[in-house]
């Protein structure tokens, strides 16, 4: 089913098929704005809700495929359905590669079209909901000092207090201080939920998401593996940011 507060977006030069599609959607309740060529659609600001657009594939002034293009330049993340008057397997290959929702020959199949645009706004609505929480955890983890985050890499690494303190170079009694200051900054209560805000806040998705499938349960399991420890909080020692698998938080 399409989320009450979506829209579908129609880029096509052909007027007639381009006000069909638009009825059809709107026929189901749905939310449309037509343009006429790539420019056009290019100036219009991104929507807030989740959004799925359909793109010609020949238009007067780019190609569909130029325009996918340019959205993915300007880090503009938008589903995709190409349509297209004449069918071009090479671009429908391109177009794929490049990760459009799927592609269609006119006249169209209403019923699969439909398919693929919820299908768009599924994945769109998913995107926004990962980046608003990643944006949040990252928040949360910038409100702590730089001791605060040496203390936290140490804690993911499954080290004592003990074994902090000497890697440190700061007292036991400081470290407990330091990790009770961290989990009520962040407001977590266990070990388990930090590594998960940590998964979140450097993009790490469970396998149903759209990140690499590497997530806490994973790490959980491994925490009492601390042959990299060391390597770990030696890096944090010159460091006031924590890394997490390559990304600076």
């Amino acid at each position: 089913m399409i989320p009450a507060d979506a829209k579908v977006l129609i880029v096509d030069d052909d007027a007639a098929s381009r006000d069909m599609s638009a009825e059809f959607f709107r026929s189901l309740g749905v939310e449309v704005q037509t343009f006429s060529s790539g420019t056009e659609f290019l100036v219009h600001p991104p929507e807030d809700g989740p959004t799925c657009v359909l793109i010609e594939l020949k238009l007067p002034d780019m190609t569909g495929l130029e325009l996918q293009q340019e959205l993915s330049r300007t880090s503009r993340e938008i589903p995709i359905v190409f349509l297209t008057r004449h069918g071009a397997i090479s671009a429908c290959a391109q177009a794929m590669k490049r990760g459009a929702v799927d592609f269609f020959e006119k006249p169209l199949d209403e019923r699969r079209v439909y398919e693929a645009v919820e299908r768009g706004l599924r994945e769109d609505l998913q995107r926004r909901r990962q980046s608003a929480a990643q944006h949040e955890a990252c928040r949360r983890l910038a409100q702590l000092t730089a001791r605060e985050h040496q203390v936290c890499d140490s804690v993911v690494a499954g080290l004592l207090n003990k074994q902090s303190a000497g890697l440190i170079g700061i007292a036991e009694s400081t470290v407990k201080v330091h990790r009770s200051r961290m989990m009520k900054k962040l407001g977590l209560s266990s070990v388990v939920q930090l590594i998960r805000l940590l998964d979140t806040a450097s993009g790490q998705w469970p396998m149903n998401g759209s990140g690499n499938g590497h997530g806490s349960v994973e790490r959980a399991r491994g925490m009492d593996e601390r042959r990299d420890a060391e390597a770990k909080l030696k890096r944090v020692n010159g460091s006031q940011t924590t890394q997490w698998n390559g990304a600076t938080l």
